[in-house]
């Protein structure tokens, strides 16, 4: 089961996060997500576990306070169809690069 975990800490790490469920289970992996450019975490992550150990710490950390902040737990919805393939910083076109400048 893949389980999205949002209003971490900050500061977390994985291992802090692969930690905080192993009371429920094992965890086959645990991964805060960073900004590309800062590496700073962006305040939630998704864990891997067994669903009958899944949904029993979904049910169990949903609105539990961990950290002085309060998480939102639930089963991680798939990707939609193109969430995978990198932005192009091509914005288009904006017609002044190719003007003749030698035109006036």
């Amino acid at each position: 089961m893949n389980i999205f975990v949002a209003g971490l800490s900050y500061q977390i790490s994985d291992a802090d996060l692969k930690e905080l469920f192993e009371e429920y289970g094992e965890v086959s992996s645990a991964k805060i997500i960073t900004d590309r450019e800062s590496r700073r975490s962006k305040g939630y992550g998704f864990v891997e576990m067994a669903d009958e150990d899944g949904q029993r710490a979904i049910d169990e950390l949903n609105g539990a306070e961990y950290d002085g902040r309060t998480l939102s737990v639930s089963v991680a919805r798939p990707r939609e169809e193109g969430a995978s393939r990198p932005r192009s910083n091509n914005r288009g076109g904006g017609g002044y690069g190719n003007r003749d400048r030698n035109r006036y």
